[in-house]
């Protein structure tokens, strides 16, 4: 066998191209970041078109400042507004409503598209902790995002103990590259106590202060009041897009009990 010892020019020259294809591999994986996170905005705004592109199709903006009022900012709000329901906005006729709706099919997407196309829109999904591992193991590691899950059970069971802790766990970073974020409240019930986060922050060594300054809470007492908050709540999302992750209202149904019967 042939034994090679390299010069010490040789070794620099070695520790020099070595350290040139590292600095060339963590370019490539920033430039790949920069372009996810680039392909992830452009899914943002594609998902989350605002109203006002409707101002091209011939819609003015009066209009649309009574849509907002009502809590469609979207271009996939008004797409899942009935036209009864558009209808029934102050100074919004029957006849703009169809030019409302035909020009939101214009812009928006027909409805259908490939699988490899719809798997490219759940990356945008990610899931929130619970705080409890066995809990998130059953719910396939969290609760998802872009979805509406349901806690129900008998009385004392831990259904506004289990929003509460997710009033402070949203606030986590979370597996899939999840920042963490704000939290919305709706109270309908009354049990809401921000006393009751403070042990829950203590566990993840979080700030008091820091950690209930991003809940936003409301109090609704009637199913109307909680259906304007849920305006608020849609307008609210839209003006600081990205910031709010978690929209918790306990409970949904206590109010429309009270107000409907049957």
């Amino acid at each position: 066998g042939i034994l090679w010892v390299p010069t010490l020019h040789q070794i620099t020259l070695l520790n020099r191209r070595s350290w040139e294809l590292t600095e060339t591999e963590i370019m490539m994986q920033q430039d790949q970041v920069v372009e996810e996170q680039l392909q992830t905005e452009d899914d943002d705004d594609s998902f989350f078109q605002d109203i006002d592109m409707l101002q091209n199709q011939g819609i003015n903006a009066a209009d649309l400042k009574k849509l907002k009022s009502a809590g469609i900012c979207t271009i996939r709000g008004i797409q899942m507004t009935t036209r009864k329901r558009l209808c029934n906005i102050k100074g919004i006729s029957e006849a703009k409503m169809d030019k409302i709706k035909e020009a939101a099919a214009k812009l928006g997407d027909a409805g259908f598209m490939t699988a490899l196309e719809y798997s490219d829109k759940r990356r945008m999904v990610f899931k929130i902790q619970t705080g409890s591992s066995e809990l998130d193991k059953l719910l396939g590691n969290g609760i998802e995002s872009m979805a509406i899950t349901e806690a129900f059970g008998e009385f004392r069971t831990g259904k506004t103990q289990l929003s509460h802790t997710l009033c402070v766990s949203c606030q986590l970073p979370g597996p899939g590259g999840y920042t963490g974020g704000k939290v919305v409240f709706i109270d309908t019930e009354n049990t809401f106590r921000p006393d009751r986060l403070k042990p829950i922050a203590d566990r993840f060594n979080l700030d008091h202060e820091a950690m209930l300054d991003n809940v936003l809470y409301a109090r609704a007492y009637t199913s109307e009041h909680q259906m304007e908050l849920l305006d608020y709540v849609a307008a609210k999302f839209h003006e600081e897009p990205g910031v709010f992750k978690l929209l918790i209202i306990d409970s949904i149904m206590a109010l429309f009990r009270v107000d409907f019967s049957g």
